[in-house]
């Protein structure tokens, strides 16, 4: 064991679980003040029930040997309950127990952020029963394609994204935000708009200091989630941070920029939403580029984005809080751009068009994208309808317009002497 690496991914499995809270301040005040407890308890709720099916069969399916050798599912006899990972390996350079519970609070990330498609309008039973099936049946499948490498010495075999055409994502621009993303665009058609979209008054954003301490929270979380994923406390690992530094800042300028030349003012909504944008689009290449590489994926993603939120009003669908334009347009860049930006001088050892590499790179990642988001969009809508046509995935009317914290959870964030007593809580004087 290698202490210092040992002691770099227990703080970065910290920053990363940080992410799940720094998610729930991010979204929450994003929604209405009488939606800010529902969204807040889909992201812990969600994560909470992932974490267990993860210790239950999860790190299984994602990192157990390829079932038949096909790079298409991991074995869920390997690990099951996890008490195989107690026993020390003396040859790994970090606890395997340590790297399941990092990669524990990526699946956690990930089930959370397809949260933002549903704000205000979805069960909260519905939800939860949504993402313990969607985990198992969409995440951990991929998560097992991109992030399961095949052993050097032949005796494990990996996924077919990972270790077949070798497409290149260092912490998660395919697993996790095109997932996401292509799943929370699936939910957002099987649930239909909000009533009023797209003018819905009840469902302003109630606390923009809330979002942007979110956001710089998630920017925090994110070098755990980025610089974590080389494994090793190293050389890797610090360039991947200073990418994922640059780059995100690059994205918050971006999209301030876009914003001041259209509307006239660059917005704190939109700061935060050029921020996270960039720090999604970073997430696949931070291993790939050199630190102007990183500039600019940072700067594109924060302005297509900026422009891609749009996309909702022009299409018809109700994607409460921009999953969709920040998490599956800026995965999707940050993926192709690899294709473009990719340098030999960085830790992937991969040249892309602009470096002399061809157009062959380009051509490998995008097979991996267009992949994961047909299984994702797939797979997802066709769970989402099975939901609603069984148990019903829609809150009523009347709870939607009142907002659903009363309804769903028996409380409100915020209380007035015009308000109900809570369900449970001591009578006011």
């Amino acid at each position: 064991m290698d202490s210092g690496n040992v002691a770099w991914i227990l703080a970065s499995a910290a920053l990363v679980c940080m992410m799940i809270p720094a998610l729930a301040l991010f979204y929450g005040g994003m929604v209405g003040s009488r939606r800010i407890l529902n969204m807040m308890m889909m992201c812990f709720g969600g994560a909470s029930l992932v974490a267990v099916l993860w210790a239950l069969f999860g790190y299984s399916l994602a990192f157990g040997n390829s079932v038949g050798g096909l790079g298409l599912i991991g074995d869920i006899t390997e690990f099951p309950g996890l008490g195989q990972l107690m026993a020390e390996d003396g040859e790994a350079s970090i606890p395997v127990a340590l790297f399941a519970a990092f990669q524990l609070f990526f699946a956690c990330v990930t089930t959370a952020l397809v949260a933002g498609a549903a704000a205000g309008r979805m069960k909260f039973g519905a939800w939860m029963l949504f993402a313990g099936i969607w985990a198992t049946i969409v995440y951990f499948p991929v998560a097992h394609w991109v992030f399961a490498f095949s052993s050097e010495d032949g005796s494990v075999t990996g996924g077919w994204i990972a270790s077949g055409i070798e497409a290149i994502d260092f912490a998660g621009g395919t697993a996790v935000h095109m997932n996401a993303g292509a799943a929370a665009l699936a939910l957002a058609l099987v649930l239909g708009k909000s009533s009023g979209w797209p003018k819905v008054e009840h469902a302003k954003p109630h606390s923009r200091p809330l979002v942007l301490v979110g956001a710089g929270l998630l920017w925090v979380g994110w070098f755990g989630f980025n610089a974590g994923s080389a494994l090793s406390a190293g050389h890797s690992a610090s360039v991947v941070f200073l990418n994922t530094a640059v780059a995100a800042s690059a994205g918050l300028l971006a999209w301030a920029l876009v914003e001041r030349v259209r509307r006239g003012a660059a917005t704190s909504m939109g700061a935060a939403s050029g921020l996270i944008s960039a720090l999604v689009a970073i997430t696949p290449a931070c291993g790939a580029v050199s630190p102007l590489g990183a500039v600019a994926i940072g700067a594109i993603a924060g302005a297509v984005c900026s422009l891609a939120i749009e996309l909702k009003y022009r299409l018809g669908y109700d994607d409460s809080l921009d999953v969709v334009g920040v998490h599956l347009v800026g995965g999707i860049l940050g993926t192709l751009l690899i294709g473009l930006f990719a340098t030999d001088a960085a830790p992937n050892g991969v040249s892309g068009l602009f470096y002399g590499g061809g157009v062959e790179l380009l051509g490998v990642q995008s097979l991996a994208t267009v992949t994961v988001l047909a299984y994702s969009f797939g797979i997802t809508w066709v769970l989402a309808k099975i939901l609603d046509k069984t148990i019903g995935l829609r809150i009523n009317p009347e709870d939607e317009m009142r907002g659903i914290d009363l309804a769903a959870h028996s409380e409100l964030a915020y209380l007035t002497d015009e308000d109900p007593v809570e369900l449970g809580s001591p009578q006011r004087a």
